[in-house]
């Protein structure tokens, strides 16, 4: 049987650790070339040791547009083309309160979780369009589709990935470029440790009890895993979804069906006790 992305050639950003480094694994598994884009030296090339030579690390702050235009010759120099970017890095520094909110912090999380797009899409483009099609996929998040899901320059960061996925699909149609996004729920990642700033070693030590906290969020009963929205992934950048463009594909067990403010409130209290 034919894997799925057999003969494409895909670029993951913030693929070191959490959904990125999911999604890089079933990529490879499916027969993509994956150039794995992230910060961690250490972490990055022990994880192209384990997928071998179908994947190669480029260390990368996608704050910085020179390190963006790297990570794109790097899959032209390395692979001679590109088939999918997958726009995953994120992280946040903003607080939840909007008097707590830094300038340091907004511009952090807006330059991360939307400048990294707008410009890997920019320098991505010449490439995919000298090809005739292409697929980018930006991890977007419920947060931005409803509050209370997310703090608040985190949310307002995610809703414009969304809108921003629609516009450059509208864009980008011409050129048989689709565009969607992925928009997961509570995902058992690091990422919530490191927003709530318990270090590596906290974060290390708690991710399965910080798990078992989100499962308390799906009403499935479980949090999701990076393997969800991997799976997503591979559907959106495969000809299964070749008549797919300018959606946005929520992975999130039903969560965004509904919560309100109080059952957050004490969700969040929880986590909070955890990190003392």
């Amino acid at each position: 049987m034919a894997r799925r992305l057999e003969g494409q050639v895909a670029i993951i950003t913030g693929a070191t650790s959490g959904i990125g480094e999911g999604t890089a694994e079933r990529f490879v598994e499916e027969g993509a070339r994956v150039v794995v884009v992230g910060r961690s030296e250490e972490r990055g090339n022990g994880i192209v040791s384990r997928l071998g030579d179908r994947a190669v690390f480029f260390q990368a702050d996608v704050t910085r547009e020179k390190d963006i235009i790297g990570m794109i010759e790097c899959a032209r120099e390395r692979f001679g083309r590109l088939d999918c970017l997958l726009n995953n890095a994120g992280d946040s520094k903003s607080s939840f309160g909007v008097q707590e909110i830094t300038e340091d912090a907004f511009i952090y999380d807006m330059k991360l979780l939307v400048g990294s797009i707008l410009f890997a899409v920019k320098h991505a483009l010449p490439l995919l369009r000298s090809q005739g099609s292409g697929c980018i996929i930006n991890n977007a998040s419920i947060s931005g589709m409803a509050s209370g899901y997310g703090p608040l320059v985190y949310s307002a960061a995610k809703a414009a990935v969304i809108q921003m996925t629609r516009s450059l699909a509208m864009e980008l149609a011409k050129d048989r470029i689709r565009v969607n996004a992925i928009s997961p729920g509570v995902v058992q990642t690091p990422i919530f440790g490191r927003v709530l700033g318990f270090g590596e070693e906290k974060t290390r030590k708690t991710l399965d009890e910080v798990g078992a906290w989100l499962g308390s969020f799906s009403h499935q009963g479980r949090p999701g895993i990076p393997k969800d929205v991997a799976n997503a992934a591979v559907f959106l950048a495969s000809d299964e979804s070749a008549y797919i463009t300018g959606h946005n594909l929520v992975v999130d067990g039903g969560l965004s069906m509904g919560l309100t403010e109080e059952e957050f409130g004490k969700r969040f209290s929880k986590l909070i006790e955890i990190g003392q």
